[in-house]
């Protein structure tokens, strides 16, 4: 049975969950939730989601939200969780420490930053309304204070979690790719190792494929 994504294709958090389905080797159709329209807000939606967002998953009569919780069922279940899957063993306890932590960093010190420059810099810009500079500029200035720990993390290892890649490194993907190509922000571009690990990541084959829409 084909998994379902219910969500909108070009939604940072529906690419996130589409990347590690390509990653897998997922195949997957998407039911278009159309936020412009606000289905989102619809009763239907509701059910499947309480708090109005996409994505969420129908998986052979299993559903869950919230992409991050999505992608992490999806290694587990469809992947093979080890030294050279997207998720550590998780009987390897410091390993899965380590990705943990990983994960915590891209939520609590890259998420809401990136997200408030490409708000105000890409997204409201599309939608026709006004953006306010001194919210880019203060969450910029946050931005590139928390990649200096990145720099320095990523000096040391080749990816977050350690010498391999994790679903904690592609999380940062489309809002990375917001705030780089629509921003024209250039803080992951001009430190030599996260440079080198954008690089890495963002031009995966997987993403490619889905970072226009899933």
């Amino acid at each position: 049975m084909t998994l379902t994504i219910h969500g909108y294709r070009k939604s940072a958090c529906t690419r996130r969950v589409a990347v590690v389905c390509k990653e897998l080797n997922i195949p997957y159709e998407v039911a278009t939730v159309n936020l412009i329209a606000g289905e989102h807000r619809s009763e239907a939606h509701l059910v499947r989601q309480p708090f109005g967002l996409v994505p969420t998953i129908s998986d052979n009569g299993f559903e869950l939200f919230e992409s991050r919780a999505i992608c992490r069922y999806l290694v587990q279940k469809y992947g093979k969780p080890g030294p050279d899957g997207l998720m550590p063993d998780p009987r390897d306890i410091e390993a899965t420490a380590n990705f943990e932590q990983a994960a915590s960093i891209e939520n609590n010190h890259f998420d809401f930053y990136a997200w408030q420059i490409a708000l105000e810099s890409v997204i409201k810009p599309m939608k026709g309304e006004s953006t306010d500079p001194e919210i880019i500029k203060k969450n910029t200035t946050i931005l590139e204070a928390k990649l200096d720990g990145y720099e320095r993390i990523l000096s040391k290892q080749k990816y977050l979690a350690g010498d391999v890649l994790t679903i904690a490194d592609l999380f940062h993907l489309p809002f990375g790719m917001a705030i780089t190509e629509g921003a024209k922000y250039d803080g992951l571009l001009k430190r030599p190792n996260v440079a080198r690990w954008w690089k890495d990541i963002s031009s995966r084959p997987a993403w490619q494929a889905v970072k226009d829409g899933a």
